[in-house]
C-alpha cells in the first residue's frame, strides 16, 4: 500500500529511485524493498516529512494525511490521530466486525445512527 503509493507519486513527479534516495539520504536497495512492500515503511514523523518534501506534498494536505495513513496501515498500525480519539476507538470493534461481514448489534447500529445525526457526541 505505502510502497506502491510512494512509487507512483515518485514516477508521476519524474524522480528516479536513486535520485529520490539521494534526496532522502536513504539506501536505494532498502528503499526499493519498501516500494515492493518487502520492508515496512518508516513511521518516524521526521522521515515522513522528508518524503513529503521530496515529493512536493504540502504538510497537512489531504495527500500528506494519506501518506501518513498508508505508512501506518502498511506497518499494521492504527494511525495515531485515530488512537487519540475515544469516540473513534469505541467504534472500531463495530467497524472490524462489519468489514468481516459480521452483523452489528441493534444497540451498535443505534449508536452509529446517533453519531451520524450528531446526537451522540
Amino acid at each position: 500500500m505505502f510502497g506502491k503509493f510512494i512509487k507512483s507519486l515518485r514516477i508521476e513527479r519524474d524522480i528516479g529511485l536513486r535520485e529520490f534516495c539521494r534526496r532522502l539520504s536513504h539506501d536505494a536497495s532498502n528503499w526499493s524493498k519498501i516500494e515492493r512492500e518487502l520492508l515496512a515503511p518508516p513511521q518516524d514523523e521526521e522521515k515522513l516529512n522528508s518524503i513529503a518534501e521530496v515529493l512536493s506534498i504540502k504538510r497537512d494536505s489531504e495527500l500528506y494525511n494519506e501518506l501518513k495513513d498508508k505508512a501506518a496501515i502498511s506497518a499494521g498500525i492504527i494511525p495515531k490521530d485515530l488512537l487519540s480519539n475515544d469516540e473513534t476507538l469505541s467504534a472500531l470493534p463495530m467497524f472490524f466486525r462489519t468489514v468481516r461481514n459480521e452483523k452489528p448489534t441493534n444497540e451498535e447500529l443505534e449508536m452509529l445512527i446517533e453519531k451520524i445525526r450528531g446526537e451522540g457526541g
